[in-house]
This record gives structure tokens, sequence and C-alpha cells, in this order.
């Protein structure tokens, strides 16, 4: 009698996130800010400079202002990243059945990648896809996730076959769930739209390239090969897919950055755009933040409660935030999408 073959190929999906404080209290945004900002990906400068820069500069002098942010941001359900991150696990692992687990993580805090790589690799996989919730590739994020993850699963005595989604600003169902937010909205009541994508230091863009110089590359106009792993050009290009599908012309937004630490990260600072649209009459503003796939505290506070006041003060009365994608149905359905092709 033939021996009967009961093997049944798994999958196991690593959904990643940046992270967040444990609580909104000094000790665990202290603890937070150290893991994430002496990371050699966020700042990325020697070693010792590093050090001394983080834990001596910039945590002593930012940490109690922003346990104040997190606490704005707080809400019943603690932290809106990891609660939005946890039911987006739960409802993509629902169309799934037995042959796929959904994991979450996050790169700093918790959950941490660290006990979910561990249960990960009990459960024997036969493949792992790794899918940091990023939409635009960028070292400081997705790179660290994914560095992060492999220096854990290479100490695993069997290594599975991994899959790794780096990046999905060009895949259609994202691009159709923030046009489908934006529409929550009446577009054409607004004086002028903003894109505001998180900051990023300029060297780091500049790192792409092998000329060192993103400013050489047409990354504001085009997307191609040279450039597709450049963070500057796929957030202008996220911008021009969702503003066709909106039918925007250009003339009707502007790009920008947001979360800067000095005149030396990506420009136009988004702060900035805000002053100068409230100067010239604008009364209305629409802002999508599509570089960031839940609420957090850069969309919620910076632009929900910071840009707001910038606004008022210069002349302006109104900035409406477009809300992030959290758990619209086409972005579950997005994530699922991105998992089954990866799985075939």
């Amino acid at each position: 009698m033939a021996e009967k073959d009961t093997m049944k190929k798994k999958t196991g999906v690593l959904l990643i996130n940046l992270g967040s404080p444990d609580n909104a209290t000094v000790p665990a945004v202290y603890r937070y800010l150290t893991e994430f900002l002496n990371d050699p990906r966020v700042i990325d400068i020697n070693a010792v400079g590093r050090f001394i820069l983080v834990n001596l500069i910039i945590i002593p002098l930012r940490v109690f202002n922003s346990t104040k942010i997190y606490k704005k941001l707080w809400t019943d359900n603690g932290s809106p990243l990891i609660h939005y991150g946890k039911l987006l696990r739960d409802a993509v692992a629902k169309d799934f059945g037995d042959e796929v687990d959904i994991h979450l993580a996050m790169r700093y805090g918790k959950p941490s990648m660290d006990e979910a790589l561990k249960q990960m690799e009990k459960e024997h996989y036969h493949k792992i896809i790794l899918l940091p919730l990023f939409p635009q590739y960028a070292s400081a994020s997705t790179g660290s996730a994914i560095e992060k993850a492999m220096k854990l699963i290479r100490k695993w005595y069997v290594v599975p076959d991994i899959e790794i989604i780096s990046q999905f600003f060009d895949n259609p169902g994202y691009i159709e769930t923030v046009a489908e937010r934006a529409k929550e909205h009446d577009i054409a009541s607004f004086d002028h739209i903003l894109f505001s994508y998180h900051g990023l230091p300029e060297r780091q863009v500049d790192k792409v390239y092998e000329d060192r110089q993103c400013s050489n590359h047409d990354c504001e106009s085009e997307i191609n090969d040279e450039n597709y792993y450049c963070y500057k050009a796929t957030c202008f290009a996220t911008t021009r897919m969702i503003a066709q599908k909106l039918g925007l012309a250009e003339s009707q937004y502007t790009v920008c950055f947001q979360s800067r630490l000095d005149k030396n990260w990506l420009t136009p600072f988004a702060d900035k755009v805000v002053i100068e649209k409230a100067k010239s009459g604008c009364k209305k503003l629409l802002v999508f933040s599509p570089a960031f796939v839940s609420d957090c505290l850069e969309t919620t506070v910076e632009i929900g409660d910071e840009y707001q006041e910038l606004f008022v003060e210069h002349g302006g009365e109104k900035i409406q935030l477009v809300s992030s994608l959290n758990l619209h149905p086409t972005w579950v359905k997005t994530v699922q999408e991105m998992i089954r092709e990866r799985m075939a």
C-alpha cells in the first residue's frame, strides 16, 4: 500500500509597520525613541556621532514634548497604528483559511519582530512573505524592516522560501483606495490640495544613485528603472497616479514633505507650503498623506492639529485630512491580492 501524503504547504505572512510606544508615558516614549533613533538606517551617520546626537541631545530634548504629542494621539484603543494593524491582520486572514497565517510586527516596539518571527519559526512554513506596510521604499523604513527580518531569519537552521514586497506605490488597489478615501470629500470645494509625505534627509535619496545625486534624475517628473527605488521619485509618481485617478490638474495640487529635522531634508517643506497657501488667500486645504496606510502621529496630530493651527494663524480656515487606508475594504482586498500574487 502506498504511503499517504499528508503534507500541506503553508505560508506565513508578516505585516510590518514602524511602531509606537507601549503607552503615552515618558518612560515608554523614551524606550521607543531610543530604539528607533539609534537605528543606523534612520540616522545614517557614524556610530559615535549617532550615539551622541540621539542619546545626549535629541532624546533628552524631545522626550517630554513627544510624550505630550502621543497623549493627543492616544485613544481608548491605545495607539491607532497598533490598533488598525491588528484589525488589518485579522481582516486579511479571514479569506485565507488554514493555508495562510497572518502575523503582525512593529519594527520598533511591540508586537516585536523578534517575537513574531520566533513564533513563525515554530510553524515550519514552506514560504514566508514579508510585507512592510510602507508604500514607497525608503532605507529608513522598508530597508530597516527587511534588514531586521533577515538578520533574525538567517539564524534559523531551516530557512524556507522567502518573498519580499519591498514597495507597492504603483499597486492599482492601493491607488484606488486612496482615491476612494478622497471621494469621501467634496474635492471641488477646496482651494488647493496637498500631498504630504514623510520627509527624509536628501543624502538618503542621493545614495540610491551611482552618481549620488538625486537631483540629476528627473524624480519629480518620471519613474524609470534607475529611480524606481528612490523615495522622492516614488512619492511624486504616487501623486501623479492619484491625481489622474481623481481627474486633478497639476495646478490643483502640491507635493510636499513633512516631519523634517533640519534644512537638508526633502523639499518643499509641508509646514512652509501650508503657511504660503494661507497667505495667498486659500481658505480650505485638502491634505493627503499617502505614505501612511494607518492613522498615526504624523497624520492625526501633525497634519490634523499642528498644520491646522498654522493655517488658521496665517489666514486660512480649514485643513481637511484625507483619512488613512486603515481598514477600508478595498485596502484589505489589496493586501490579500498582494499576498496571493506572491503565493503563486
